[in-house]
């Protein structure tokens, strides 16, 4: 990390921090209305609505402030569902369906997020090759310390890569650090809105 970078990540924090699937949970999370043959779309909007949840005590719908909220959505290996169903389609010689022909689902699905709850800051959707959960806390601190965002929604989502294995997908809210404050004193493990534990990374190592 460079000297810009180690400056913006002393100036915000980590608010709420939510999982997917959360302690005692299996299954898909519920479907999105718009999307198909992939589970990616519900994942995000799933652990973006309880993180969200439980910051502003509220059930999705525009909140205070969403117009300084940026969203930041991150993975890995993105929609590899989707990937697939394109693969196939072509392969085989068949009709693609109009919905995976146009659309772009990791960015598609970020606009959901930000339009079911009313953020109109920057969205921004990223496939890094290392450290994705260090990838999109670094691009929250740079539209915080940029004065693009006040706040931004952190979402890392990777799917499952065998059958049975489940989805997972972790939300962070972060927001400017407050006055006074020293960096690292608000970690999200001190944070009494912290839920469930952090997700591993699908290749194996700690995201």
């Amino acid at each position: 990390m460079n000297t810009a970078e180690a400056v913006s990540r002393a100036a915000s924090a980590v608010r709420v921090q939510a999982v997917w699937p959360g302690p005692g949970e299996s299954g898909d999370p519920p479907a999105v209305p718009g999307f198909i043959e992939s589970t990616f779309p519900a994942l995000v909007c799933a652990v973006a609505d309880r993180c969200l949840t439980v910051r502003h005590c509220t059930p999705p719908g525009p909140v205070p402030h969403g117009d300084r909220t940026g969203v930041v959505l991150v993975s890995r290996y993105g929609d590899r569902a989707t990937a697939s169903a394109v693969a196939r389609a072509v392969d085989d010689g068949t009709r693609m369906p109009s919905l995976l022909f146009f659309q772009s689902v990791p960015n598609a699905v970020a606009g959901r997020v930000a339009a079911r709850w009313g953020l109109a800051g920057p969205i921004v959707c990223v496939s890094p090759v290392g450290d994705a959960r260090a990838e999109g806390m670094d691009i929250a601190d740079l539209l915080i310390a940029d004065g693009d965002a006040d706040e931004a929604l952190v979402v890392l989502a990777e799917q499952g890569w065998t059958d049975g294995e489940p989805d997972r997908a972790e939300a962070l809210l972060v927001t400017a650090r407050a006055p006074g404050s020293r960096a690292g004193a608000e970690h999200p493990s001190k944070n009494p809105d912290v839920i469930a534990p952090p997700v591993t990374d699908r290749g194996g190592e700690p995201s």
